[in-house]
Parts: C-alpha cells; structure tokens; sequence
C-alpha cells in the first residue's frame, strides 16, 4: 500500500516502536519520528535522513501534515499522549493498552467521539492471518461447539518495572478470545506473583468465564526458560493450536470424546493436520488497515471499544489479585438484571435485587442482601450480613455494618455512619457485642449523620444532617443536633408539619394528620391509620 502524502507521525522509537518504524516507512507513509532518548534520534537521522526525527513532540503536533500518529510509548504514557493527540485534531493508533484505566479509556473512546476522530488499539493478533483463518473456522462450525480456550505467553525477556506482566502481555490474548468468542466474560478470576519486583507481577494465571458456559485462562509469565506463544481452542469436534512461534502457525487435531458403554469418556485421536494461511506480517498488516480507516474514514477494526472491553478484563484480573483471588462479577454483561460496576468487589453468597445498580469502587460484602430498584454510590461498604430493602438509596461513603437492616424505600445521605460496638477498643475483640440498628421504612438519614447502635428509627423519620442519634426515633419525627432531639414531624413525604392543636394537612402533598396522646397518626385514603408512640 503505498500513500502519496507522508501523513503520519511516530512517538516511540523503542523495544516495539522500531518495528513500526520500518514497517511505516516501508509504506511510505512516515512523516516525522519522535523520541526523548537524543540518542536514538541522532542515529535515525544518520540512517534515514529522509525522515524528519526529533526529540520535541512539538515537532509532531506544529506540522499541518501530519494527520495522524502511531503511539509506541511505554503504557502508562498512553492515556496523556491520545488525549493530547486528539485535543490536536489528529487520528490516533495507540499500542496496547489503551490506557491504565477504564475510566481514561473511556474519556478517550468520547473524545474521540465528539473530536470526530480515529481511534484505534494495537491488538496485534486480530491482524494476524492465523487468527483471522481461526475465526473462519469457529464461524464454520469447524470445531463443534466451543468448550475451553486456553493460551499461554511465556518469555524470559525484557522485565518491566513500569507495568506488571498481566498489563503487558495477557492484552494480547484477552482481545483475541473476546474475538473469537465475541462475548465478555461474566466472572473473572485471577492469581498472581511478584518474585522479582515487589508489587510487579511477574507471573499471572487469569481465569474466565462466559455466559455460554465457556472458560479460558490466560498464562503468562517473563520468568521462563524459553518463549512460547501458544493458544488452544478445544471444541467438541476438533482442537486447534495456534502456535506463533512455528512456520505453520495453526494446526487442526480433530480428536473427539466418545463415550464406552455411555459411562465411561474415551478420548479418540486423530493425526493432526496444517491448517494453511497466507503469508504476511501482522504488523504490517494491521498498520495498513489503520491508514485504510484514516484515508476512507472507516471504524476500525481494533477501536477505543474494543480496547475498552479489554481493559474491563485487565482491571477485573487485577481487582481479583487484592481480593485475594476471589471472582470479580461483570454483572451488566450477565444474566443479572442488576448493574455492578467493575471497579466493585461483589463477595460470595450476595443476593442482589433486579434494578439495582451499584456503582464504582463499592464493596459488597459476604451474605448481605440488597432488595429491587436501589441506587448505591460510590464507595459504599455493605456488610457483612447487612440486609438492605427495596428502592433505597445509598449515597457516597457509607458503610451499612453486619447488625444493621434498612427496610424499604429508605434514603442515606452522603458519608452517614452506622457503628455496632458502642464501646469499641482496637486491643478488645467485640464482635460477639454487635449490637442491632433497624431503619424503618421510608425514613431519611442525613449527611455526616451517625446513627449509634442499638437504635430504631420509625417509619418516615427524618434525621437531619450532622446529627448524632443515640436513642430510639419514633416514626414521623424530625430531629436535629448532637445528640439528636426532636423538633417536630414531617409528612411522608418529607415537608414538615406545621399542627393545628391535634391537626396538620401537608402543605405539599395533602395527607393529613392527627397527634394526641397516643402520638401521631396519617389518615390515608382508604380511612386507616397507622399508630405510633411519641418521643419518650
């Protein structure tokens, strides 16, 4: 493919970067290459002096010519390079990862969106012509049903201290099952070692799991004896290994599993065959889609989604690693009827209503219970063991603690604090003193109110922002202060009551009300009432 105007712009002429380097220049396509090591520079220029190489980005984003650039910098470079590439009116293609986090991936994906603009991730093996043929085959039925898919990237190479070996190498892997599989995972888990750099990950073993029922782990490692580039796709007519490092690169086992006597599996091999594919460098191949997609103003192939879904992987692998192993739920991807984001930890034996959304860096602790229709913001603490009702909501910062229950339609303001020791000691083991707090339905619980243990607060009840609640609340009340007195009632919907003698008509909605000495009572529609005790 060849390109009448040089239009393109480098950054990064390192491990990776020189590779692409020549394949630009090859397609003759190479405007300007950058680089902050001077040396690297100073030797380009002497051995390609048609190219204008310089160690100042500014080069790059002052030249009118340049309408695109290739991004070859270390990971976490990546997010503030595309960004500021596109900010500069420039198609970007960026190496794996995207960035370091969904969150910036996302911000990228939109600005690229709204900048009208080319965004696409080097996910290198969606170009390759053996996984582009392994493809065919799956949507062929060529395999059967697809059981496991198993790859392992293995090296003893350049060990990097910038990010660790799941950041490096499994993108690779993740983006192609995703490809083949064309699904995000539902669960995933992971295991990991830092045995050269503390906290570097130098060997991981990620684990995922489908809705169809298919699973896959990833192994990959830069402290092995030899390289290996390996991935293995098991169906229930064949089996397929992509071997990268071979001449061949793909091979078709067609071994089966029959059943003796309709108990006992009994594998039947079968001699292995060369799938053939066409010769030609991926990288080389994907660069060439690239200036397609910015010469025709195509979606590509790889783009700021695709990079997406494989960050929500990568960051689930690594929530797995400090949660000690234990699944991370992709649950908007699922059968749930609920909404976890990723950046939560769900724990084991949660139940969790339909409607429910719970958002970022949450954490959902062992048999709690969360009812239909909540909202939980950011950074909430449910649990353990804590039951929250129906249509609640949970605003930023709360922790609701193992001995609290929240009913129905209840609302917690932002960083409201619940305890269950009343006399906690750090050096004192309490846990068998927890004492109960029970949150009636439809009550409010202020911002930065605390609500001491072993309290009720009745139906309704508003505890108003900063207060500190040591005794019970009966329903209705509004209280104030430190600690908490009352200082009237309010209507169920929350405006206050202004009484009349025994009578008060909600300015608001129009219930009415009466209060007489065996406290206050909301007459309804249908004539009756619900009784409850004053303030004692």
């Amino acid at each position: 493919m060849e390109s009448q105007k040089k239009f393109i712009g480098l950054i990064g002429l390192g491990y990776w970067g020189k590779n692409i380097f020549r394949n630009l220049n090859e397609l003759n396509v190479l405007n300007t290459a950058c680089d902050v090591n001077t040396d690297i520079i100073e030797d380009y220029k002497r051995r390609f002096p048609q190219i204008n190489c310089a160690s100042s980005l500014e080069s790059v984003w002052s030249d009118k010519d340049i309408k695109a650039v290739v991004i070859a910098t270390p990971a976490a470079t990546h997010f503030e390079l595309a960004k500021t590439a596109l900010l500069e009116g420039r198609d970007v293609f960026v190496e794996k990862p995207l960035a370091l986090t969904e969150i910036k991936g996302l911000e990228l994906v939109e600005l690229a969106k709204k900048t009208k603009k080319i965004l696409m991730v080097g996910h290198i093996l969606q170009y390759h012509p053996a996984i582009i043929k392994l493809k065919s085959m799956i949507l062929k039925g060529e395999l059967g049903k697809i059981r496991y898919i198993y790859s392992n990237r293995l090296n003893i190479g350049k060990l990097r201290i910038e990010e660790n070996i799941l950041w490096s190498f499994a993108p690779h892997d993740i983006s192609v099952i995703l490809m083949l599989l064309d699904e995000e995972p539902i669960k995933i888990s992971a295991f990991g070692g830092d045995y050269i750099n503390a906290g570097i990950n130098d060997v991981t073993l990620t684990t995922l799991e489908f809705k169809n029922g298919v699973r896959g782990h990833m192994f990959v490692s830069w402290l092995h004896p030899y390289k290996e580039q390996k991935m293995i796709v098991v169906g229930s007519k064949a089996m397929v290994v992509f071997d990268d490092l071979t001449k061949g690169k793909l091979f078709l086992y067609p071994h089966t599993i029959e059943w003796k006597d309709g108990k006992i599996p009994v594998a039947q091999k079968a001699d292995f065959k060369l799938i053939p594919v066409y010769d030609a460098e991926p990288l080389k191949l994907e660069l060439e889609h690239f200036i397609e997609c910015v010469e025709q103003r195509k979606n590509p192939r790889t783009d700021g989604f695709e990079g997406l879904r494989v960050l929500k992987v990568l960051e689930g692998a690594e929530k797995a690693f400090f949660n000690r192993g234990k699944i991370a739920v992709q649950s908007d991807k699922s059968d749930n009827k609920f909404f976890v984001h990723e950046s939560c930890f769900v724990d084991n034996n949660v139940m969790i209503g339909e409607g429910t959304k719970i958002w970022h860096f949450s954490h959902i602790l062992n048999n709690s219970k969360i009812g239909k229709d909540c909202v939980i913001g950011q950074n909430v603490s449910i649990g353990p063991d804590a039951i929250i009702g129906n249509k609640c909501k949970i605003q930023n910062n709360v922790s609701v603690y193992k001995g609290v229950t929240i009913e129905d339609e209840v609302f917690c303001g932002p960083a409201c604090v619940f305890t269950n020791v009343y006399n906690p000691r750090s050096f004192i083991e309490r846990k068998n003193e927890f004492r109960k707090t029970l949150v009636k339905r439809g009550a409010t619980v202020g911002a930065n109110s605390t609500i001491v243990c072993g309290v009720t607060i009745g139906q309704y009840a508003f505890v108003g922002a900063g207060a500190v609640v040591n005794k019970d609340i009966p329903n209705h009340a509004l209280v104030v202060g430190n600690p908490a007195r009352p200082v009237g009632y309010v209507c169920k919907c929350g405006t206050t009551l202004n009484f009349v003698d025994t009578h008060s008509k909600c300015a608001y909605c129009g219930n009415e009300y009466s209060n007489d000495a065996k406290g206050i009572k909301i007459i309804t529609q249908n004539k009756q009432a619900t009784e409850i005790k004053s303030w004692t």
